[in-house]
């Protein structure tokens, strides 16, 4: 009975070490596509998608402090993270606003958003670095990157990638042209 007992102290111990509260590793290894899945009556399918760029609205999460994301991290509001449907976990994206032109990156880690017209959810803290955070929702565009390992390691420390010249006059226009005609 001492065995057992001791064997479940040390399993505890080890647990509580490894695990910060049961949440994984912010890491980039591995990437998960994962299988189809359903929420309110609508099918995702994720999938790979190394040229993902798209038109839409982004939205931002309110209280979701501390809960766990879809890759098992845990969430933390100020990092520059984001909820996309399909996209493997993780994935880098920029997201570029579309009526300031503003540039950021953000690390894809969880799943959502489950609106009709989102495209994507930011983190409060990436929705204040792109400036949409007082509008809560704006229009955006979010393509698929591949940044940096020093950017990829600021990101997974909750940090900013480098910052990026903002998109500006005709390319915005033009982006602001496909949400208006619904163009993906």
């Amino acid at each position: 009975m001492t065995r057992l007992v001791s064997a479940v102290a040390l399993v505890l111990m080890l647990s509580a070490c490894a695990g910060g509260g049961g949440f994984r590793a912010v890491s980039d290894a591995p990437v998960r596509i994962g299988p189809a899945y359903a929420v309110r009556g609508t099918t995702y399918v994720p999938a790979a998608a190394p040229d993902y760029d798209r038109v839409g609205y982004a939205s931002w999460y309110r209280n979701e402090s501390g809960n766990r994301t879809a890759n098992g991290e845990k969430f933390r509001p100020g990092w520059m993270t984001a909820a996309h449907t399909t996209l493997p976990l993780p994935t880098y994206v920029e997201v570029t606003a579309l009526d300031t032109g503003r540039r950021i990156v953000v690390r894809v880690n969880d799943r959502g958003p489950f609106a009709a017209g989102r495209i994507i959810d930011l983190s409060r803290g990436a929705a204040e670095e792109l400036g949409i955070k007082a509008q809560g929702h704006a229009m955006v565009r979010v393509r698929r990157v591949e940044p940096s390992e020093k950017d990829r390691k600021r990101l997974r420390e909750g940090k900013s990638a480098a910052a990026l010249a903002p998109v500006a006059g005709r390319e915005l226009e033009r982006l602001r042209g496909q949400v208006s005609a619904g163009v993906r």
